[in-house]
């Protein structure tokens, strides 16, 4: 298993033409070999320019997410949309199960009852089930989500090994992604409104590629 892409011999021409493409119309950027194949997938799934100059890597990101990748890490997931977006045959590669309990019914009842969110009740689960410390978060969707990580992170030392944070929206998601690029965390993160969980599955898959080559 070279690479892990489930292509045909011209699925894979067209998607290196997609990237040949991209490359000369992105032009110059600031990204290292590695960093750029994480924004040129972004790019790649959104056919959205403007990630060149949104996307932000810190913390030696992709190293802490391939170190993480070959340990077998859990993958945390804000929504659903992300784990079916992910492929299976590239996790069990890597021995990594996705975790998003955020239609779990006791989720649902503690939100309603402390008159929390899902996405906050989903992570304090992920949290009490001893499945952040280490893991690969991805928040595509849920800015409470990313807020109760970092909440968590400030308050009871909880790490996880890189934080995907790029939560699309209009309330919180601009101010939860500006509060994870002032933590020390290693993280990926679009700035501003843009985001989802489209962009969070093309980094993990980004991440899995160059774990894959590493």
């Amino acid at each position: 298993m070279n690479d892990m892409r489930q292509m045909t011999e011209r699925g894979r021409r067209i998607e290196e033409d997609s990237f040949g493409i991209i490359d000369l119309e992105a032009g110059f950027h600031g990204f290292d070999a590695d960093a750029w194949q994480v924004v040129r997938r972004v790019i790649h799934a959104t056919a959205d320019f403007e990630f060149k100059d949104l996307t932000v890597l810190q913390n030696q990101a992709i190293a802490a997410g391939i170190r993480a990748l070959k340990g077998g890490c859990p993958f945390i997931l804000d929504v659903k949309m992300i784990q079916v977006g992910l492929n299976e045959e590239r996790l069990a590669h890597f021995g990594c199960k996705t975790y998003s309990h955020i239609s779990d019914e006791d989720v649902i009842a503690r939100a309603k009852e402390n008159n929390s969110t899902r996405a906050i009740e989903s992570i304090r689960k992920a949290h009490s089930l001893g499945l952040l410390q280490d893991s690969i978060v991805a928040v595509g969707n849920a800015p409470t989500a990313l807020l109760e990580i970092l909440r968590l992170y400030d308050e009871e030392k909880v790490r996880p090994a890189l934080v995907i944070g790029v939560p699309v929206g209009f309330v919180s998601a601009e101010e939860s992604k500006d509060a994870l690029l002032q933590s020390d965390l290693p993280a990926i993160v679009t700035r501003g409104r843009k985001g989802g969980s489209t962009i969070a599955v093309a980094i993990i898959h980004a991440i899995m590629m160059l774990a894959v080559r590493a």
